[in-house]
């Protein structure tokens, strides 16, 4: 079952993860030096916090998916509307591996 993803950039990672620790009644899943994350069933997401990124505040979203069938599918639904993006296979990033594809959305958010 998928999931939402968000990854917030924060200037203070200890009072950061105090606030959503309150906000969803739950400790971190993992917690490195600069980074917490939270995989929650309910509400159904995947935040992540970091302090690496330049400018605080939202750095992407996406949709976390059990298969890479799921991402293809995802990424030929999104190539036959006409967005086309960046595929990344076996990549670190949070602290784990995982193939990824990246899109910007109308806005130039990326996803």
């Amino acid at each position: 079952m998928s999931r939402v993803h968000m990854h917030v950039v924060v200037e203070d990672l200890e009072t950061s993860i105090r606030f959503y620790t309150a906000l969803f009644g739950a400790e971190p899943s993992l917690v490195e030096a600069d980074y917490a994350k939270w995989e929650l069933d309910e509400p159904r997401i995947n935040l992540d916090i970091s302090t690496r990124g330049q400018v605080p505040g939202l750095d992407h979203v996406g949709i976390q998916l059990d298969t890479d069938r799921e991402l293809n599918d995802l990424r030929t639904r999104l190539e036959e509307a006409g967005f086309n993006g960046v595929a990344q296979q076996d990549t670190a990033c949070c602290y784990e591996h995982s193939n990824k594809y990246w899109v910007l959305d109308p806005t130039y958010t990326s996803w």
